[in-house]
């Protein structure tokens, strides 16, 4: 079991952490006709949005409130209801997601009696759907945004059970965690499908921001579960949560309308994955499909190509805690010894990280232990580029923000094609910089024994032969 420290700084000198507001936003962007809308200060807004706009390369919609510093004193009703009515005129949203920033929730507003009267104001927003998510960015993380946006979603968008209670078994709903990519929950919907199984994801990022073009412009999420779907959802036969995030809102949506729920933790590795497949089994009443076991088999060949490059190497991760806790597995597997973990949030699987510490920091605790304990290989986002090039160590990027790479949003890193995938790219990362150590430089020829050799026989025989003329 891994002992997990604290912080003993008084700030975050480079910081690891995404904040909860920008995971709650990010939550909403997978529902369809969406628009997120942070109540705060508009610095808070535009920072979320580059780092958006940066990692997906797409028109990402979110809006602010605009707060001042007057308004932010005397409280926020007043822009947040000329920020709804705004949107609702000009954008006409399916629903609008609604999250606390630093500056509000310091000051107190009660956003909840806000909506009330602002509803009580205009009857034409009495259908449409104001969800708001108490998130602080002075406490928690980008991962604990994301939790309380899906569970605030389940708790105000999903319809209790019916009267007669009839559930459809084939019918799945999917809760994903933030550490999914689009891609990811595309391999996911695949994979379910092939087991006869109709799934429903929230939030689905793989509909709004896969990196499609539209066929018309919106100024609202394009992709994405409907709200309709979501209300349903109650009806599905099982649960399936991936992540420990994702606990609490599927113990929610047990807690409303019955639906049993399942929680993965990881589905990057060969166990874990192997667990997923005997469930879905069990749930469609079908034998594992034969694809998936020739899949299967080739992920077990890639494990042994690679472990030769892998295997015995020291890594420095840093991540939000689920996707640390599914990477660091993940490698631990193929030998690799994690020996420097830095995490943004306290999550119950910190803990059982197959490490001596983990610590709750930042990016100048990662590259300083890293340097210490001579790590060979350094994961996080694309914030840790300049610590991977001062350590002069392989570096792969993992996470949000990765914005100096194409394709973040297409990865694949669950089922045995996506960890086959992920474990030919990092030991390629490792393959290449060792290559690259030991290609020699343009002057470094002299000082080569081989090279050496060759320069004095090459040497004697020009002074023989002008000897001879």
């Amino acid at each position: 079991m891994a002992l997990v420290l604290s912080p003993s700084k008084a700030c975050a000198v480079n910081p690891l952490k995404m904040s909860q507001p920008i995971g709650g936003a990010y939550a909403f962007m997978g529902l369809r006709g969406a628009m997120p809308l942070l109540h705060g200060s508009q610095g808070c807004t535009s920072f979320g949005l580059t780092l958006f706009v940066r990692h997906f390369k797409e028109a990402i919609p979110l809006q602010t409130t605009a707060m001042s510093e007057v308004a932010t004193v005397l409280g926020g009703f007043e822009n947040l209801e000329q920020a709804i009515l705004n949107i609702s005129n000009r954008a006409k949203p399916k629903i609008i997601g609604i999250c606390s920033t630093g500056v509000t929730e310091t000051n107190g507003d009660d956003v909840d009696a806000y909506l009330k009267l602002i509803r009580s104001k205009y009857p034409q927003l009495a259908k449409l759907p104001l969800v708001y998510v108490s998130t602080p960015d002075f406490k928690g993380a980008f991962q604990d945004g994301w939790e309380k946006a899906v569970t605030r979603m389940v708790e105000v968008l999903v319809d209790g059970p019916s009267a007669h209670g009839l559930r459809d078994p084939l019918k799945v709903n999917v809760l994903p965690g933030c550490h999914l990519t689009p891609g990811d929950l595309d391999e996911l919907r695949v994979v379910l499908e092939d087991f006869g199984l109709c799934a429903s994801f929230l939030p689905d990022l793989a509909g709004s921001l896969d990196g499609h073009i539209p066929d018309e412009f919106t100024s609202t999420t394009i992709g994405g579960i409907e709200v309709d779907e979501i209300a349903s959802m109650g009806r599905a036969g099982w649960t399936i949560a991936i992540g420990a995030q994702m606990r609490r809102p599927a113990e929610v949506m047990k807690a409303k309308t019955g639906v049993p729920f399942r929680v993965f933790e990881r589905l990057c590795g060969l166990g874990p994955i192997d667990e997923f497949m005997t469930v879905l089994s069990e749930i469609s009443g079908r034998p594992i499909p034969l694809k998936y076991r020739r899949q299967r088999s080739q992920l077990a060949d890639a494990m042994l190509d690679a472990h030769f490059h892998i295997g015995g190497r020291k890594l420095a991760i840093g991540a939000e805690p689920d996707l640390l806790f599914d990477l660091s597995n993940l490698l631990h597997d193929m030998g690799a010894h994690v020996t420097v973990a830095v995490t943004t949030t306290q999550s119950e699987v910190i803990q059982r990280i197959k490490t001596k510490q983990v610590l709750i920091g930042d990016l100048e605790d990662l590259e300083e232990l890293a340097k210490k304990r001579h790590c060979d290989l350094l994961i996080t986002h694309s914030h840790g580029r300049q610590a991977a090039a001062r350590l002069e160590v392989p570096f792969h990027r993992a996470g949000f923000p990765t914005f100096d790479r194409l394709g973040a949003g297409q990865r694949v890193s669950v089922g045995y094609r996506g960890t086959r995938n992920l474990i030919f790219e990092i030991a390629n990362l490792v393959i290449a910089h060792r290559d690259e150590s030991e290609r020699p430089t343009p002057d470094s020829w002299r000082s080569t024994p081989e090279l050496s050799q060759c320069s004095r026989y090459g040497h004697s025989i020009g002074e023989a032969e002008r000897s001879i003329s």
